[in-house]
């Protein structure tokens, strides 16, 4: 099972002070059950979190992230800006979910919530979201995700 963390989310799973579902997220990563998936322009915006990248060095050893190869992630999102389809701004996102088959996305952004959720970007299986803007404990919503299948590949 894989996922991705939006940058403007990735506080609550490696920083201090972490909510209970960012904690949950972070422990389900961490344990092996699932995968994160990086790359691209996201990669770079994670990297800028010291904590991220401390955890990131193991977890790329022991499997726990599945690296997207960036000029790939890049020009898949050109193509996606370029078709308009994206409401939000983060098409590297939808790129890399489209390309590394993560159908799991932990962001609070509204707009890119939608594009992930959308059929025309994401399809068979359809996106899911974690997301704590209405629960930041962890409730069954976030631990019904965690046990879903959520990479297509």
């Amino acid at each position: 099972m894989c996922a991705i963390v939006d940058a403007n989310a990735a506080h609550q799973v490696f920083g201090e002070n972490r909510p209970s579902a960012g904690v949950e997220f972070f422990n389900w990563i961490s344990s092996g059950t699932g995968s994160l998936v990086i790359g691209g322009k996201l990669r770079e915006e994670l990297n800028q979190m010291s904590s991220f990248k401390e955890w990131q060095k193991e977890a790329i050893l022991s499997g726990r992230v599945i690296l997207a190869e960036d000029n790939i992630v890049l020009a898949e999102a050109m193509n996606l800006k370029n078709s308009g389809l994206c409401q939000s701004d983060d098409e590297h996102v939808i790129a890399l979910a489209r390309l590394s088959g993560a159908r799991l996305l932990f962001s609070n952004d509204y707009k890119l919530q939608r594009d992930f959720k959308d059929k025309k970007l994401i399809d068979e299986p359809r996106g899911s979201i974690y997301s704590t803007l209405q629960n930041r404990n962890v409730a069954s919503t976030h631990k019904n995700l965690l046990r879903k299948n959520v990479c297509k590949k």
